[in-house]
């Protein structure tokens, strides 16, 4: 039972990997595509290719913490993460049809910490760890929207004496590679979400030691399959990130997507999992604001924010009553 349990688990994680790709593909996509830069089949064929090619580029620090810094994986078992699994794809997957762009790193995080306190009580929360992703959904989205005011303040100074029709036109090529490093770092970041939970099932289930590195298969599997979730794209989330928030020219695009992408980097290498969610639409936002303050469209804004502030208590109840569930039945 406890290897069939074993693969389930894995098998749902990557379920859920995918399904972050397809969520999340707003969040590579969305500027480029809302500017017309690029075709959004060609956008996500692109951002696919950067999630994928981010496994040869970064550290496994953001999984090492998801893996083992959120929750006591020596107290918790493998139906606790199955549960945790379940609870972020329902909600992920919901929020996709309704056209949310949730944080998928929250909805397993939430889900995590719920399974793990149904398992074994609050003393398994590993506070610190969990204190980290919470503090980083305010400076995420507020570094994004500083950055991306910031570039663009910039770029209008430098290229105040040009005409609107050239800044567009050189600013057209840019984009296309600010999008491409933004989705190197949203591969960087999101893909070892799902290297983290597997990292835990594999040390719960015993198949590898804690002190053991996390095995490559895991890291590249990992990668591909939120990069064939961004191919996937989940088209209702592009269209509210990128045309319904505010309305974006390509040096706007270029400025958010740049900014995104440092931010995104940074905590990929400082190894802490940020929500690329957040970070990419605080930076739309932040364009936005320099134009003026009504071409932010708030009512949406107000909307997208409350998904945020609901992921991780939802998942982490609905978690909870999953473990409730599993147990009966494992």
């Amino acid at each position: 039972m406890a290897l069939e349990l074993l693969v389930i688990t894995i098998f749902l994680a990557f379920i859920f990997d995918f399904l972050n790709g397809m969520n999340d593909a707003a969040n590579s996509i969305s500027t480029v595509v809302a500017t017309r830069v690029m075709k959004p089949r060609d956008a996500v064929a692109m951002a696919a290719f950067m999630n994928f090619i981010a496994a040869f580029v970064f550290t496994t620090a953001v999984a090492s913490t998801f893996g083992k810094g959120l929750v006591d994986i020596k107290v918790i078992n493998q139906t606790t993460i199955m549960a945790a699994v379940i609870g972020a794809i329902i909600w992920t997957y919901l929020a996709t049809r309704w056209g949310l762009p949730i944080s998928v790193s929250h909805s397993i995080t939430g889900g995590l910490v719920g399974a793990a306190i149904t398992t074994a009580g609050l003393s398994v929360v590993v506070f610190d760890g969990v204190f980290k992703v919470l503090v980083f959904i305010v400076i995420a989205p507020a570094l994004g929207l500083l950055g991306a005011i910031a570039f663009s303040i910039i770029i209008i100074r430098i290229f105040r004496r040009v005409s609107p029709g050239r800044i567009n036109e050189y600013f057209k090529k840019l984009q296309i590679i600010s999008s491409s490093f933004y989705s190197l770092g949203h591969g960087s970041n999101d893909a070892q979400k799902t290297m983290g939970i597997i990292y835990a099932t594999l040390i719960v289930s015993g198949a590898i030691a804690a002190t053991d590195p996390l095995p490559s298969w895991v890291i590249f599997a990992s990668y591909l399959t939120i990069g064939l979730g961004t191919l996937a794209g989940g088209w209702k989330v592009v269209k509210t990130m990128g045309m319904k928030l505010t309305k974006l020219r390509p040096f706007e695009g270029f400025s958010a997507e740049s900014s995104s992408a440092v931010v995104l980097m940074f905590t990929a290498l400082a190894g802490i999992p940020v929500s690329t969610t957040h970070t990419i639409t605080g930076s739309i936002m932040g364009v936005g604001l320099v134009k003026r303050l009504t071409a932010v469209r708030w009512l949406v804004a107000n909307r997208i924010v409350w998904s945020w502030v609901l992921t991780i208590p939802l998942t982490a109840i609905l978690a909870g009553v999953l473990y409730i569930l599993l147990s009966a039945l494992v």
